[in-house]
């Protein structure tokens, strides 16, 4: 079975007006076997936080087999270079990362967004899925709106719907990781699931 640990969670500061001021994703970390993923590097200037989570999982960023980014936005792309041993992935529809571990196509906050599902199969969790930007925060998903930023606002919505009929938690790109059967935050920290050596 996966283990998910959510080394960062995502954020979203805005102006009065709505405008985005600063936007950080969150940083996960999937590991399956003797597989380690990052999902989303976050943003540089980020690297202190990234590393020191990560150093208190006993794990070294040298030790990183993979990188998955949800997009290529710099906000989620941004460290990428800490993980210098990690192939970056890039992922498509149906791609299986991993045993259990998988990419579910989510275009409309950009072309190429994409999401990975974890399968946990025999844990309470049942599915999460890594949205990324397709649901940015626990609010849109609440109000069932897309992205504010989005290139197809359908298209967006689709996503947000084929995310939100699978998922049964969800690590959103800029917020804390939320439950959709209770459309309730889950408690932090988010850890889920057996480190296998």
């Amino acid at each position: 079975m996966p283990a998910v640990f959510l080394i960062k969670p995502g954020s979203i500061e805005r102006d009065e007006c709505g405008r985005v001021l600063d936007a950080r994703s969150s940083v996960t970390l999937v590991i399956d076997g003797r597989q380690r993923i990052i999902v989303d590097s976050g943003q540089q200037g980020e690297e202190e936080l990234i590393l020191r989570a990560l150093a208190n999982l006993g794990i070294k960023p040298g030790e990183i087999d993979y990188i998955v980014n949800t997009h290529s936005h710099p906000d989620h792309c941004g460290n990428n270079h800490l993980f210098s041993r990690a192939k970056v992935l890039s992922a498509k529809e149906g791609d299986d990362i991993a045993p259990g571990v998988w990419v579910l196509a989510t275009p409309g906050h950009s072309m190429d967004s994409i999401s990975v599902v974890i399968e946990m199969k025999s844990n309470c969790a049942g599915m999460i899925v890594i949205a990324g930007d397709a649901i940015p925060t626990f609010g849109n998903f609440l109000k069932k709106v897309p992205p504010a930023l989005h290139v197809n606002r359908d298209l967006a919505i689709a996503s947000m719907q084929k995310i939100i009929a699978l998922a049964d938690n969800v690590i959103p790109g800029h917020d804390f990781p939320f439950s959709t059967r209770k459309k309730a935050y889950v408690p932090l920290p988010f850890r889920i699931g057996p480190i296998e050596e």
